[in-house]
């Protein structure tokens, strides 16, 4: 047996503490608390994100049967379900979301060159929103419906590497569309939305800062042609026009010119059609930048699927928000190992590994590197090896 740190430990070496210090300093997170930290209260959170506990007794239960070890893994206090759930309750979420922020922000550097599919060297992202059903009665400051309860995760997706740069938590009674004023531009970059964000006002904020956008065009779209361009019929493509729009509100909204492509899938006979800003591109290429699209559900099912963020150790805002971001923050530290070691494996099998050998001391290395990386290509040609 290897004699040298906990799995778990390996894991939060990885983690950069002076910036989380950092982090509880600016919101005053450690005010009057004697014991039991915000590192500590993340390390148990992060442990029953990797091993899939399912509520604060569960992971009492795991940490006190390990007592000897939560030493080397960085938790000096004793665990009690009871310190835990006031944790979740007071300290400040926002803790955890900068720090993920900052974790985001480190393997967005790593994954700066990896591919998507598309060869374009601008910034992509896909923004989309996923809703997580709750109960009422329980969680009544999120409302939805009249008799049910949810929040909202509005995430734009850098689509190098899956890396979500931008999580907005809201209650299930914000539109998507709201989500378009609380980004920043990044002049240059690549937008793509369905039509549940085609608002032409807020689209040409990202138009005047040098961002591109594409996302599909609605039925009821009013717009004269002004040019028609020569497509390949071969490829799918029916039509790239230069359109102008002529509805009262559209236009007010978006006075220059959109480029409106029409496209026919040749595997299901669906036909589309794309509005973009961006006059620069083949047509075929904005089509299948509107593919890539696709990642961002891939995204919302995987976490789904594979992190606690569908049930809920806490019932207040506060809590519920933080254990999403600590979440988050597992999901990015994981890719970030990936990268920085070169595992070949995928996340999932990482996970998978990681929940069964926290208190092995086996070198990470070593443990990640022996998974077999070989990938069935029927069930997931359309996803990427962080997915699969």
């Amino acid at each position: 047996m290897h004699a040298g740190k906990l799995v778990f430990a390996q894991l939060t070496e990885y983690l950069p503490l002076t910036t989380f210090r950092r982090c509880v300093a600016l919101y005053s997170g450690e005010h009057k608390v004697k014991n039991f930290t915000c590192l500590e209260q993340f390390l148990c959170l992060a442990f029953a994100q990797l091993t899939y506990r399912e509520s604060l007794r569960d992971i009492e239960a795991c940490l006190r049967a390990q007592h000897d070890k939560l030493y080397h893994m960085g938790i000096r206090s004793r665990i009690s379900r009871s310190t835990l759930a006031d944790a979740n309750e007071v300290r400040d979420w926002r803790i955890y979301a900068d720090f993920a922020q900052r974790l985001i922000g480190m393997a967005r550097k790593l994954y700066v060159n990896e591919s998507f599919g598309v060869d374009l060297k601008e910034t992509v992202y896909a923004l989309d929103t996923t809703t997580i059903d709750l109960c009422l009665s329980v969680f009544p400051w999120a409302p939805f419906r009249s008799t049910k309860a949810a929040v909202k995760l509005h995430t734009l997706l850098d689509l190098r590497g899956n890396i979500p740069t931008f999580i907005h938590i809201s209650d299930g009674k914000m539109h998507e569309v709201n989500v378009l004023d609380q980004l920043l531009p990044e002049p240059g970059a690549f937008y793509i939305v369905d039509r549940g964000f085609l608002d032409f006002a807020r689209l040409f904020r990202f138009h005047e800062a040098g961002s591109f956008f594409v996302t599909r065009g609605k039925s009821n779209l009013k717009a004269n042609r002004r040019y028609s361009h020569p497509v390949d019929r071969t490829t799918g493509l029916i039509c790239d026009q230069t359109i102008v729009l002529t509805g009262f509100y559209s236009l007010k909204g978006f006075e220059p010119p959109l480029r409106r492509i029409r496209f026919k899938d040749p595997k299901t006979g669906k036909r589309l059609i794309f509005l973009t800003n961006n006059f620069a591109l083949p047509a075929l290429t904005i089509t299948d930048l509107y593919r890539c699209r696709w990642q961002v559900e891939l995204f919302f099912k995987w976490i789904k699927q594979h992190l606690r963020i569908k049930q809920f150790y806490g019932t207040s805002e506060n809590a519920v928000k933080t254990q999403i971001w600590i979440a988050v923050s597992v999901y990015v530290l994981v890719a970030i190992i990936k990268k920085r070691l070169n595992i070949s494996a995928s996340l999932y099998e990482m996970l998978q590994i990681l929940s069964l050998t926290m208190f092995e001391k086996t070198p990470l290395n070593s443990l990640l590197s022996t998974i077999n990386a070989e990938q069935d290509d029927g069930d997931f040609s359309n996803q990427l090896n962080l997915f699969i």
